[in-house]
């Protein structure tokens, strides 16, 4: 990783406008807790409001957020931002309650709440600030937020702020490649099938989606018939979709190490590997070489539940601990970002594979710290294929809020844009 660029926050617009760019979208109804480490922002956490009942004795939701928030060993303060239309309200519905709880916990864990902020869909204001001359109510008008320097030079850098993760628009694919994707990738499955315990096929298989995942980032996302119809008939071996999410954080030394270790090979001579060489133009069709048949499955993989259990094996990280995120020390965070466009174009397609691909899209999003796309993600995987493992263990963790142990670190987090904020 290289060292990040500075951006410099001039005041709280600055630092409330860098939120929605922290998160990918502009949050509501949430509750925005944001580290400080001396000057220096450090982690961002997103929670939905709690509701009256949670309000009516908000202590013990208070001690769960500081005990998320220490998660930063590094630090000594925290910022925290109520966006809800409910922040000019008094009595019963109010988050005032919710405030002083959130203080107390936060200042017994060593993170004192420096300041704190209301922010509605029009006004936003201090959150302890009663003085109408320097916080009129009902507040000042949001576009000082919009329009601060700091969100002005996200946007110069490339950072976009999308819709929340509910509301992410399904995209569309053109009839003619869909339909030759599903048949070739109904081709490749039934070859495929009959060499899922294969040492050979296991390495040619992710020696393929390392050489992509490593190559130029333009072409990731092109469509590309026989390329995307492999992946995806690919994905639909269990133990070669966790391979290849291990192999983008940790390399496939580990991937294959932690194969091994799962009992996955055969050590009986199979059927020779099939070997995706090249890619066909979506105009001329299909390759004459395509595989056709559908051999009867032998074996197969481990049960999902023991993915995060395996230790390590040989020096390298298991599977265990790089699906969530305790080593390596930092991951390949290029490789994952490339592997997160590459599923995303696989999942246009959906079926199995699709579910497959979400999935991973949800681990990718959870490690970098953003639970409510790796939710979003896991939920539509869900919805494709009811009952896909991976996704219900994997969002539980969500749920519970476990925090990724990369996202946990200042030194080993994913930047989107590069820079901390000072």
């Amino acid at each position: 990783m290289t060292s990040p660029e500075r951006l410099t926050v001039r005041g709280p617009e600055d630092i409330l406008g860098f939120i929605p760019h922290s998160l990918g979208y502009w949050p509501a109804n949430s509750l925005v807790a944001m580290t400080l480490q001396g000057k220096r922002l450090g982690a961002t956490l997103r929670l939905d409001l709690p509701g009256p009942a949670v309000l009516a004795d908000p202590a013990p939701f208070a001690e769960t957020i500081a005990g998320y928030l220490a998660a930063d060993e590094h630090a000594d303060g925290t910022l925290l931002a109520l966006f809800t239309n409910n922040g000019w309200l008094s009595g019963p519905g109010c988050y005032d309650g919710l405030l002083f709880s959130l203080e107390a916990a936060l200042a017994g864990a060593r993170m004192p709440v420096k300041e704190a902020w209301y922010v509605g869909d029009r006004y936003w204001r201090d959150a302890w600030c009663t003085d109408p001359a320097c916080c009129p109510l009902p507040g000042r008008p949001l576009e000082q937020i919009r329009d601060s320097l700091l969100n002005t030079e996200m946007v110069f850098r490339g950072s976009s702020v999308g819709p929340p993760p509910e509301e992410r628009q399904a995209r569309t694919v053109p009839s003619l490649y869909r339909a030759a994707v599903l048949e070739a990738e109904a081709a490749w499955s039934a070859r495929l099938d009959c060499r899922r315990q294969s040492r050979a096929q296991f390495d040619a298989v992710l020696g393929l989606w390392t050489g992509l995942l490593a190559g130029p980032r333009e072409e990731l996302g092109q469509p590309l018939v026989d390329r995307d119809a492999f992946l995806r008939a690919s994905l639909l071996v269990p133990a070669w979709r966790d391979a290849v999410l291990v192999m983008a954080a940790a390399g496939q030394a580990a991937a294959a190490a932690g194969a091994e270790e799962f009992g996955n090979f055969d050590e009986e001579q199979g059927p020779e590997p099939v070997v995706f060489t090249g890619v066909v133009p979506l105009e001329t069709g299909l390759a004459e070489t395509e595989p056709a048949g559908a051999p009867s499955s032998t074996g197969g993989p481990p049960a999902p539940e023991t993915l995060l259990k395996t230790g390590q094996h040989q020096g390298t990280p298991g599977y265990g601990d790089v699906l969530m995120g305790h080593e390596p020390p930092v991951p390949q965070w290029l490789t994952m970002d490339a592997l997160d466009l590459v599923l995303g174009q696989l999942a246009l397609l959906g079926g199995a594979p699709a579910a497959a691909a979400l999935t991973g899209r949800g681990w990718i999003a959870w490690c970098r710290g953003r639970g409510s796309y790796s939710a979003a993600y896991y939920e539509e995987a869900l919805e494709i294929d009811p009952g896909y493992r991976l996704a219900e263990l994997l969002l539980e963790l969500v749920r519970r809020g476990t925090l990724c142990g990369w996202a946990a670190r200042k030194e080993a987090a994913w930047q989107k844009f590069g820079p901390d904020a000072a």
